[in-house]
């Protein structure tokens, strides 16, 4: 193959890294479809938080690296990386629009002898199945004689700083031997720990599946638990400490199970499952105790009220966090949403603050209004939602009125500060 010209398609928390990183190495342009998105990343800020500015500027001024939303400037391209988003609709079935509208792009774009790779997380056989077909649709070009593919499941976990990009080992895979060896190289030549080679796209894509379904089926575990330990008055978290002095416990904590990966991606493994005649309980079940979490936690903390004489009704209700997870702006299907509104049916006194999220945002995906900075008052209750380090500097019983409720829904403040946590 001729010297390596990358396109990443998707500059999200997924793409953008991943061609930053190809950037120092190969000739590499990013392509979005949001022109809002693409001026901030060529003013060198990225509002994800993912690639930090300094090295953004770096990889555009030094390297070359450019973000087009023009099909026409990745023509020239002939190694194409979809890192597309795979909601689920409403129904928890697979939305396949984004990834249906990057392989139309592809295939307005690719060459003879050119390569797609792609990365976004989908069921056994999609790659092969839906989008190449698509490809070839739209291109008049043939699989794997004038065009070829591979598969190398995204490993991005927003707003981890230790587990980046250029650290994580990938899987790589490609439509025949030899392109699988390409696929493997490029990815390999920028990659710190190295590739594992699987033995077929349909097993790269099987492997990308389960890592986010076993994590969403032992969260589960956990999250019941703490439903059972609680109704036993045992503290959950001094049982997993007691239990993880075991050389082969695996150590997990309950918690709101929300953001793009492991409460959406088992939806693809569980509706392809069941074309195939497989019921998959094990995987439905943990998706419906994870999905109820948040509404266990505003029940929880309605019940404290109770037992402490504060009226539900009318209460002024401090949620700490919006976003899915700690220290990243990142609110995609966050479950604090759903505690909010069990508890926005007694009270509308509730302020949500996050000085991580964007307000915008916030009220264009959920209709909420959120502050960026500490309201300087007192609430009866303070439901401490997201781990922000933000949030560990804080006195937060100086925030309490007189015999209010802390509830700590990630475990992460001093026990004697809170009167319970999940």
């Amino acid at each position: 193959m001729k010297q390596i010209k990358i396109c990443v398609i998707g500059l999200g928390y997924v793409g953008l890294p991943l061609a930053r990183l190809f950037s120092t190495k190969y000739p590499t342009i990013g392509l979005d479809l949001n022109e809002h998105r693409v001026k901030a990343l060529m003013a060198g800020h990225d509002e994800t938080l993912e690639v930090a500015d300094a090295l953004l500027q770096e990889a555009i001024e030094k390297h070359g690296f450019k973000c087009t939303s023009s099909l026409d400037e990745v023509r020239d391209c002939n190694f194409y990386v979809v890192a597309v988003p795979t909601p689920v609709k409403d129904d928890n079935t697979p939305d396949l629009r984004p990834l249906v509208g990057a392989s139309e792009t592809v295939g307005k774009v690719i060459s003879k002898g050119d390569i797609v790779v792609y990365e976004s997380t989908v069921y056994p056989g999609m790659t092969e199945e839906v989008c190449i077909p698509i490809v070839e649709e739209v291109s008049g070009l043939k699989f794997n004689r004038d065009f070829f593919a591979g598969y190398s499941p995204e490993r991005i976990n927003p707003g981890d700083k230790e587990h980046t990009v250029e650290k994580i080992r990938k899987v790589t895979s490609g439509s025949t031997p030899e392109i699988a060896d390409i696929v493997d190289g490029v990815y390999n030549s920028v990659l710190v720990n190295g590739t594992h080679k699987a033995s077929s796209i349909r097993v790269a894509e099987a492997s990308k599946i389960i890592e986010n379904s076993q994590r969403d089926v032992n969260i589960a575990f956990m999250n019941e638990l703490a439903k059972i330990f609680d109704a036993m008055g045992i503290d959950t978290h001094d049982v997993i400490e007691a239990a993880s002095t075991k050389w082969n416990f695996i150590k997990l904590t309950p918690g709101l199970v929300g953001g793009h990966c492991i409460s959406v991606d088992p939806y693809y493994l569980i509706h392809k499952s069941q074309a195939y005649g497989i019921f998959p309980r094990v995987m439905l079940n943990a998706r419906r105790l994870n999905e109820s979490m948040g509404e266990y936690v505003a029940y929880q903390v309605i019940k404290l009220m109770n037992l402490k004489g504060i009226l539900v009704k009318d209460a002024r209700i401090l949620l700490l966090g919006i976003t899915f997870k700690e220290n990243c702006p990142d609110i995609r299907n966050t479950k604090v949403v759903d505690i909010y509104r069990i508890l926005h049916t007694y009270t509308d006194n509730i302020v949500i603050y996050d000085p991580w999220a964007n307000a915008a945002q916030v009220k264009k995906e959920y209709g909420l209004d959120i502050v960026k900075q500490l309201p300087q008052e007192k609430f009866d209750v303070i439901v401490h939602a997201v781990a922000h380090r933000d949030f560990q500097k804080m006195d937060i019983r100086s925030l309490l009125r007189e015999g209010g409720v802390v509830y700590d829904v990630k475990a992460a403040l001093p026990k004697e500060v809170v009167d319970a946590r999940l």
